[in-house]
């Protein structure tokens, strides 16, 4: 894979500057998302903000006020310091509810990253939930997916960044209203004390945003490097082939290229940041002394003197502040932009999807001349394929690997299209139903299905999860799929956790979890099922017993079983026989013993191994 150096990160990115403040306009929908996320602490995060913006002035007015009281009562016979205290009593009071301020935005400022993670997270899951199955597996996608799924704490500091930077525009605001009363020659030496550092920053953080964006991909593959070399799932293998050593070296390979350009910005990033820092400490220093000095002609009173001074330092500060938050804001909004990309990711139907489903089958399927080929691929896996299943019938797929059997049932349940040809329901092409109404039309158990390390329950009631709560169906479905027999082992029965991810997760064996999944295909009454290897991992007694009672369970039900054995398979209705994509048998298991073809090849050579 060729990894993107520096210098092509710099031409690419000739117009970054331009690139980060167009991001800025997905500001406002950020803002509009945290306001539904939760309204009433953005209003209190905002009413604290306010108060705090304006607290640093008043108390460096008050302080002012502080200092000329008392050369003032130095400088008379009879001192009152009544004056003087309350001054002091009311810094005291801003001084503590300056603090209070502080401490209520940092606590509304995480309960709303807080909630607004969730929210984003949320829309992340939902989106990915309605993106076709053949963009789930493009590369391209998955870099889209990635950028958008992990830059989910970036948008929560952005929340802080731009709420602060509010703020300090406010408190910055009165500060220079301040230095503009008194001196107003100030203004110049601070704009010349910030502004090569706000350039220097934000023209650094484009290239740090460049940098991860390029190196997208990359850092999947880290992150893949670091499940496989340290998890339970794949431990025995890397143990037993010797991976360790193997796999270290690929994520260091990456980790150490990556690491070079990282550390060639951030010296870069560093060795700049100090030159301007330099010049902006001689820019207050500047103005430090020209303060000094207006004081000393008598322009100034002490007390305008510590004004000033505060106020130019403070301000500076803020300012700093401000354009770094400014830069961090730009750099997050870039990572924005990779978000509600994702987010606004069209997905408008193919076909016009004008069709009502039928409540049942009623002639059944048909294919006609389908021929697919995955995406990206030019080898074509089906090759004109034509057959029918009739409503109610048992039909099994049966083929050698790669011949196109799995590839029929996802065609099937559209997770694909063909490339060309067409699949009808009851005559109509199946394009021309809702997808998601036509797809719970199905009840599936994939020989690939996933182990989800819930509870038993949740385990089973996937398979219809409006169930959960119904025990009763749950226990018959793990009844009818022999799954009961694992589960009375349990001490905690069905509220078992499964999988070792989670604290006393129980493991199971790759027969017990087939059983489970099993059962979440009698959770379901759907119109068509479809078992696709799914009793791969159990002994030859339990895979019959297993298909006999599916068989007699889902009579009058369409079916479609995929299977190697063929003790399985000769129990279906009818047989279709495939091979490199194309339909070279079709009937039942005594007239595909009477063709004497692959089918009854195939048989006799199982047989024989049973012998």
């Amino acid at each position: 894979m060729a990894r993107p150096s520096l210098k092509s990160l710099k031409d690419k990115n000739k117009t970054s500057l331009r690139k980060s403040f167009n991001a800025l306009v997905f500001i406002p929908r950020f803002f509009k998302e945290i306001w539904q996320a939760n309204k009433k602490l953005l209003l209190i995060s905002a009413f604290c903000r306010l108060i705090g913006a304006v607290l640093p002035v008043i108390i460096l007015w008050v302080g002012k006020l502080i200092i000329d009281e008392i050369i003032l009562q130095t400088q008379i016979d009879v001192s009152d310091l009544t004056q003087l205290w309350t001054y002091v009593g009311i810094e005291l009071g801003l001084v503590v509810l300056s603090d209070l301020m502080g401490r209520a935005i940092s606590l509304t400022d995480g309960l709303l990253g807080d909630a607004y993670s969730i929210v984003s997270s949320v829309s992340i899951i939902k989106k990915t939930n309605q993106i076709d199955i053949s963009l789930l597996e493009d590369s391209e996608f998955y870099d889209k997916l990635e950028r958008a799924r992990v830059q989910t704490a970036g948008r929560v500091g952005l929340l802080s960044n731009a709420l602060g930077e509010v703020q300090s525009l406010i408190s910055i605001t009165t500060l220079v209203a301040g230095l503009i009363y008194f001196e107003p020659y100030l203004i110049i030496m601070l704009v010349l004390s910030i502004i090569p550092s706000f350039i220097n920053e934000i023209w650094f953080s484009q290239q740090q945003y460049s940098l991860a964006r390029g190196w997208t991909a990359e850092r999947r593959e880290l992150d893949y490097l670091r499940f496989i070399g340290a998890n339970n799932v794949t431990a025995k293998e890397i143990k037993l082939f010797g991976l360790t050593d193997f796999i270290v070296g690929r994520f260091k390979n990456l980790s150490d290229e990556y690491y070079e350009l990282n550390k060639k910005l951030a010296m870069k990033r560093s060795a700049l940041g100090f030159v301007f820092n330099v010049l902006g400490t001689l820019s207050y220093y500047g103005a430090y002394v020209f303060i000094i000095y207006r004081v000393i002609s008598g322009v100034i009173t002490l007390g305008e003197l510590t004004f000033l001074s505060g106020s130019f330092n403070r301000l500076t500060r803020n300012l700093q502040d401000f354009f770094s938050k400014f830069t961090r804001i730009t750099e997050s909004a870039l990572y924005l932009k990779d978000y509600f990309e994702f987010i606004d990711l069209s997905i408008v139907p193919k076909h016009v999807e004008d069709q009502t489903l039928p409540d049942t089958i009623k002639t059944g399927f048909e294919f006609r001349n389908v021929r697919f080929s995955y995406p990206d691929s030019e080898t074509e896996i089906l090759k004109g394929v034509s057959f029918k299943i009739s409503a109610g019938e048992k039909m099994a797929f049966v083929g050698q690997n790669g011949a196109g059997k799995t590839t029929l049932t996802k065609l099937m349940l559209r997770f694909y299209e063909p490339t060309s040809g067409e699949i009808l329901l009851d005559g109509i092409n199946i394009n021309r139903f809702k997808q998601d109404d036509y797809q719970k039309f199905f009840g599936v158990i994939f020989q690939d299905f996933f182990r989800y390390e819930f509870t038993v329950r949740e385990n089973i009631a996937v398979g219809d999860i409006d169930e959960l709560d119904n025990l009763e169906k749950i226990e018959n479905a793990a009844q009818l799929s022999l799954a009961n027999e694992v589960i009375s082992e349990f001490k905690k029965g069905y509220d078992q956790q499964l999988g070792k991810r989670f604290y006393k997760g129980q493991e199971l064996s790759g027969g017990q979890w087939q059983k489970v999944a099993l059962a979440r295909a009698y959770m379901k009454d759907a119109e068509v099922m479809i078992l696709d290897e799914p009793t791969s991992a159990l002994d030859a007694k339990a895979e019959s017993d297993v298909f006999k009672r599916f068989i007699a369970l889902t009579k009058g039900k369409t079916s479609i079983i995929i299977s190697h054995r063929f003790s399985t398979v000769r129990q279906a209705d009818r047989i279709l026989v495939l091979e490199e994509g194309k339909v070279l048998e079709l009937g039942t298991h005594d007239e595909l013993m009477a063709n004497n073809n692959l089918y009854a090849q195939l048989f006799q050579l199982q047989a024989e191994g049973y012998q």
